[in-house]
């Protein structure tokens, strides 16, 4: 029923049909849980690696955190160029154009596919040499080569996953993507128990196990959006699956400085994670379960953003200016709600959450602690990321990416390096934390007061 309800209010979105206030919060609402659960899901994903990991002790536990933050690199950076794609196929949904939706789709399978390759490429490559460049101790460094070696060789098939999920949300299917990441989560428990332990690879059956429940996702998504999805399928009609260039163009547009903005912000995680590293073996462990952890907070706030995307891409391409600002203050208020309430439990939880997921009792110790520093973070932290969706879901990336590279560099990581010498790992996240709340007050500013240009040109305001 709840499935109806939404496919019902997602059609008066396209077709021009009033609604109440109190549909477009539902609307939001259902469209939300879905993605918050395939968020989730995802993040549940990292937290079987860790606690599975974590088990074999702080060094294993390090040589997975230790390249981290260049796995990020590589996903977020061929996920930015596939927002862009996906932000097409919103506004040609939303325009009830669903036959050039597929043309779009059919040339991003193919773009992205290749960009995936390369990445892999130059990912074997410097596999070897990345935990050395990292400042990564000597103990570790072996675990870490394999690791992100056999990341690398997978990249093509994490992509091609998020490519399909992300299409289908796109179309307004929150439901299918998010019930696949929660098949995919209890089958990574599966493989990730059969390859660290009972065939003992160690740090590498975690991404073994991970890669094969990912494989079985994507399998399976690419099965449902060729023949099943209503807006999506392509399986009765012919087309080419050679990029053209004024799609790909429309699509670098959005994508391009997200993905830049991914590599400049990736590329401070990194710089981040040698700052961390000369702090040992136990700041390493304790700052990679915290990120893990916080993602349990934020998550939910992507999974909106994902949402307020959808939603105010369907309704440029549906023409409907009000809606689009409608929907923009809606998923707001119910991204913040939930990170919030997130940040809260955080507070409270995460002792007893990190006796599940390593033995160490200085890992747990000072995990907690950074985690109680950022869980004060989380409301404006949730500004940022759904307001971002909006602006994505509008077409506009460039001032957006701007905003977000600004605060990291010059904010997050100079007062890291000031404050990590007198507090160690604490004076790390204390200074994220800071940059978080400066980050989301000003997309909140620039959201409500400053860019009048961009409230003419979109209307979402």
């Amino acid at each position: 029923m709840a499935e109806t309800t939404q496919n019902i209010l997602l059609d008066r979105v396209r077709n021009g049909l009033p609604l109440s206030i109190g549909e477009r919060f539902s609307l939001a609402l259902q469209l939300s849980i879905p993605c918050i659960l395939a968020q989730l899901s995802f993040i549940l994903m990292q937290y079987i690696d860790a606690s599975m990991v974590g088990s074999l002790g702080a060094q294993a536990s390090a040589s997975v955190g230790l390249v981290s933050t260049s796995t990020w690199l590589v996903n977020d950076v061929v996920a930015a160029i596939i927002s862009g794609f996906s932000v097409l196929v919103a506004h040609r949904v939303g325009a009830k154009n669903n036959r050039a939706a597929r043309l779009v789709l059919r040339q991003a399978i193919t773009f992205c596919f290749l960009l995936a390759l390369a990445f892999a490429v130059v990912g074997t490559i410097c596999a070897p040499f990345l935990p050395s460049w990292l400042g990564g101790a000597d103990e570790i460094k072996h675990d870490s080569t394999v690791y992100f070696l056999f990341f690398s060789c997978t990249v093509p098939i994490w992509s091609f996953n998020f490519l399909l999920a992300s299409m289908l949300r796109s179309a307004g299917n929150m439901t299918v993507p998010s019930l696949v990441n929660v098949a995919m989560c209890i089958l990574n428990v599966a493989f990730n128990y059969a390859f660290i332990f009972i065939a003992q690879l160690g740090v590498l059956g975690a991404a073994l196990g991970t890669t094969c429940a990912v494989s079985l996702s994507a399998i399976y998504l690419f099965y449902y959006t060729r023949y099943r999805s209503v807006e999506l399928r392509f399986s009765d009609e012919k087309g080419s699956f050679r990029p053209e260039k004024e799609i790909v163009d429309e699509a670098m547009q959005i994508g391009l400085p997200m993905a830049i903005e991914h590599f400049a912000f990736c590329s401070a995680h990194i710089l981040s994670t040698l700052i961390v590293a000369p702090l040992g073996t136990v700041a390493i462990a304790a700052n990679a379960f915290a990120i893990t952890i916080e993602g349990l907070c934020y998550m939910p706030g992507f999974g909106i953003g994902d949402t307020a995307t959808t939603l105010v891409g369907q309704s440029i391409g549906a023409n409907r200016p009000r809606l689009q600002r409608s929907f923009g203050y809606i998923t707001l208020l119910l991204g913040m709600g939930a990170m919030t309430l997130g940040g809260i439990l955080m507070y409270i939880g995460t002792p007893w959450l990190m006796t599940l997921m390593t033995p160490d009792v200085q890992v747990q110790a000072l995990t907690t602690r950074v985690l109680r520093i950022e869980a004060f973070a989380e409301p404006l932290y949730a500004a940022s990321i759904v307001i971002y969706g909006i602006f994505v879901g509008a077409g506009d990336t460039k001032m957006p990416s701007v905003m977000n590279l600004a605060t990291i560099w010059f904010i997050r990581l100079p007062l890291a390096l000031l404050l990590v010498g007198y507090y160690g790992l604490v004076g790390f996240w204390i200074a994220m934390a800071t940059e978080l709340n400066v980050r989301g007050a000003i997309f909140l500013i620039r959201l409500f007061v400053k860019n009048r240009k961009l409230r003419k040109n979109y209307a979402i305001y």
